[in-house]
């Protein structure tokens, strides 16, 4: 019975460290302001004044752009 215990715990161990490994970062997004059109680079959303303008982005400074196919 101790066995299948640790058995148990040994398997549940190995499936979420395997549904870690495939977490990936957030991807960043330019968004724009609806006031004065300024630009900044995040990955969450700013508030309702802003919009998202351009991305996902692979890198804080918004240059790397992730493609999707």
């Amino acid at each position: 019975m101790k066995t299948l215990k640790v058995k148990c715990a040994l398997a549940l161990a190995l499936i979420l460290g395997c549904v870690q490994l495939a977490a990936a970062p957030a991807p960043w997004w330019k968004w724009r302001s609806k006031i004065d059109g300024t630009l900044i680079c995040s990955q969450t959303p700013l508030g309702p004044g802003w919009d998202k303008a351009y991305g996902p982005f692979r890198d804080a400074r918004c240059e790397k752009l992730i493609v999707v196919r």
